[in-house]
């Protein structure tokens, strides 16, 4: 399976929760994205998360509609983010979502690691392209 990195940009914007949600904790943001590099694409999407009452400790789910190319292929999938921090210590799953992948990415699967160094954001991207069933 191949590997492709690069950087990306995020925008990060609070949005608002229904009653009953805010009163238990959770916060909503919405997702704008530009990935740079082997994967050239838009990406919007939604997350939901909660800090602990322990300093450094958190959790997260997002889902984000990736729109672009893949090595040159076209189309959009989405990826499922699950993350959690414990007293700063990240872990961090991100996955293309199963048959979600269109145009030339049909049959699209793999996983998205996320780094962060000096405030710039890097992805590796391994990912593969099956035919469609």
């Amino acid at each position: 399976m191949p590997t492709i990195r690069g950087t990306f940009d995020v925008k990060i914007s609070p949005e608002t929760l229904s009653d009953t949600a805010a009163q238990s904790g959770l916060g909503r943001l919405s997702l704008d994205k530009r990935y740079h590099g082997a994967l050239d694409a838009r990406a919007q999407g939604e997350m939901l998360s909660v800090r602990a009452a322990v300093a450094g400790s958190a959790g997260y789910v997002a889902l984000e509609r990736v729109d672009g190319t893949v090595d040159g292929r076209h189309g959009s999938f989405y990826l499922q983010h699950s993350g959690s921090m414990t007293r700063g210590a990240p872990a961090l799953s991100v996955t293309v979502v199963p048959d979600t992948g269109t145009e030339q990415l049909q049959g699209l699967s793999g996983s998205l690691a996320i780094r962060i160094e000096e405030g710039k954001h890097y992805y590796d991207f391994t990912y593969e392209l099956t035919e469609a069933q």
